[in-house]
């Protein structure tokens, strides 16, 4: 590997993690609930007017809690994008539930809200959706079916912390604050990173004392050292969901550097905007699109080819310039998994076609300037060269699924 290698992610260390977890170790209270998940938890609240917010172990484990708190059951159906990572439809998969997938958008990845009513029936019980790229969905669109037909949404903001949705009303609201739930994740990959980690956002009150149980192996012992039970047994079903205090402590001192962080990101992300724009101008790639109620958390820098065949062309030639980049999801409805449950298959056009054409470039806190332009340099060059594709391009690379 040359030295001046460019990887796709680089995990960032504000210096303060290991402070923080010695403080953790010190204290002799490693396991969950502790000092630090709290610290985190009423950050989370305070700054962005959560509901009630619990740390888990991961993304995936928090949307298995909200699973669990619809009382989803064998036979009800659960609307998700099919362009999304695996754990949006595992989770209710798990409680039994059939998925119904829905298409992307034309202009970006998310979830068309013009196509979710068509899939709705007397057995449909909730709307799982994914701010990809931290970019809002169309909430006010999918609020408003949810209430004309009684269902619950839930937000997989694995990517969208800090990121903010402006509705029909004026009101900037932050990603996670407008469904009944809402899940987010702190793997490494993500602005804000706990190696692994994720939490769960309670916005509805009806859910909240117990979502606290769930969260507690279904017993009410957090009530229990709070004081209001005498002692605490087991109430509910649940499962071990807390992490442990040394993640909470990685993850604080992250948080206290979220304002630092997202500045630099936002940079990086305009700096490949910019380089690529004359090549966006001429139709040669496409560039992300934000639309007017959404902000941009600088979570990824991706672009879009033309066809699978030029995109495996172009991840080549990054990578002969020592540069990683990689696509992203397989849609669910083409899956193995999917199509071995007798499901029919189905097209998804705009889910497909992102499947093939969308690619991710490096992104991460300590990219810099230089190595930014060194990739925008590349692809330019790429594109100026036209250079022949043919299919012998696919066996010539290897590309990597990132969450």
């Amino acid at each position: 590997m040359s030295d001046h290698y460019i990887g796709f992610n680089k995990p960032y260390l504000t210096g303060k993690e290991y402070e923080y977890i010695a403080r953790a170790v010190s204290s002799k209270k490693l396991s969950g609930n502790g000092k630090y998940t709290q610290l985190c938890q009423k950050f989370f609240e305070q700054k962005y007017g959560f509901g009630k917010c619990l740390l888990t172990t991961s993304c995936t484990d928090a949307l298995e809690m909200a699973a669990i708190l619809l009382d989803i059951k064998e036979g009800d159906e659960v609307i998700i994008p099919s362009y999304t990572f695996v754990s949006t439809a595992n989770a209710f998969v798990l409680k039994g539930a059939k998925i119904v997938f829905a298409d992307s958008m034309q202009d970006n990845p998310n979830i068309d809200a013009e196509k979710i009513e068509e899939l709705i029936t007397d057995k449909t019980k909730a709307i799982v959706l994914v701010h990809y790229a931290g970019i809002s969905c169309d909430m006010d669109r999918i609020m408003d079916l949810a209430e004309k037909h009684n269902l619950f949404v839930v937000e997989d903001a694995a990517q969208a912390i800090d990121s903010y949705y402006t509705g029909k009303d004026g009101i900037r609201k932050p990603l996670g604050s407008i469904g009944h739930l809402a899940a987010f994740s702190f793997h490494e990959t993500k602005n804000i990173i706990s190696g692994e980690g994720g939490m769960l956002v309670v916005n509805n009150e009806r859910f909240s004392t117990r979502a606290e149980i769930i969260w507690e192996k279904g017993t009410n012992r957090s009530a229990f050292f709070r004081g209001e039970v005498d002692k605490y047994n087991w109430v509910d079903i649940g499962s071990s969901f807390l992490p442990s205090e040394v993640i909470a402590a990685f993850l604080f001192a992250q948080l206290e550097n979220i304002t630092s962080i997202q500045k630099r990101r936002k940079e990086i992300w305009n700096l490949y905007y910019e380089g690529l724009q004359e090549l966006s101008k001429h139709g040669l790639i496409k560039l992300p699109q934000l639309p007017d109620y959404a902000t941009n958390n600088a979570h990824m820098f991706y672009l879009s080819c033309n066809n699978l065949e030029e995109r495996d062309a172009l991840i080549l030639a990054l990578k002969r310039n020592d540069i990683l980049s990689v696509f992203h999801y397989v849609p669910l409805h083409k899956s193995p998994y999917y199509l071995s449950r007798g499901n029919t298959d189905k097209t998804l056009r705009n889910s497909e076609r992102y499947a093939d054409t969308l690619l991710r470039l490096p992104f991460y806190m300590e990219l810099k300037d230089e190595e930014v332009k060194k990739v925008t340099d590349v692809i330019n060059a790429f594109y100026k060269d036209c250079p022949s594709l043919t299919t012998s391009t696919k066996t010539e690379h290897s590309a990597v699924h990132e969450q």
